[in-house]
């Protein structure tokens, strides 16, 4: 009785396991109008699109108007990402004009030096 009961714990345990999906990495540069400055908008953007689940990297900046980041396809897509966006303060202060799906991603802070 208890090598079938061992049993039935391991064979859930593999089920279990083998069905967790891999990540599925995507990146991508948002170009967003609307901020008029670093650490009231910039931030703000970057701390709100960090919350989505999936999102692995989020960084803004005001100097280049744009957005960098990564997140796990299969969690989130670029377009809730961009409904973040448009959606901070009831939609009324920035607004995501150009995305662009990037093989990878120079961070934004690497560019500035």
């Amino acid at each position: 009785m208890k090598k079938i009961h061992l049993i039935l714990i391991l064979s859930i345990s593999l089920i279990f396991i083998s069905c967790k999906k891999e990540e599925k990495i995507q990146h991508a540069e948002i170009k967003i109008e609307g901020m008029t400055c670093e650490i009231g908008c910039a931030k703000l953007i970057a701390s709100k699109v960090r919350r989505i689940e999936g999102v692995k990297v989020s960084e803004v900046s005001f100097e280049q108007e744009k957005g960098q980041f990564s997140f796990d396809s299969n969690k989130t897509s670029i377009g809730e990402i961009e409904k973040e966006i448009n959606g901070i303060a009831g939609g009324k202060l920035y607004k995501v004009i150009e995305i662009k799906i990037v093989e990878k991603i120079n961070l934004l802070n690497e560019l500035k030096k």
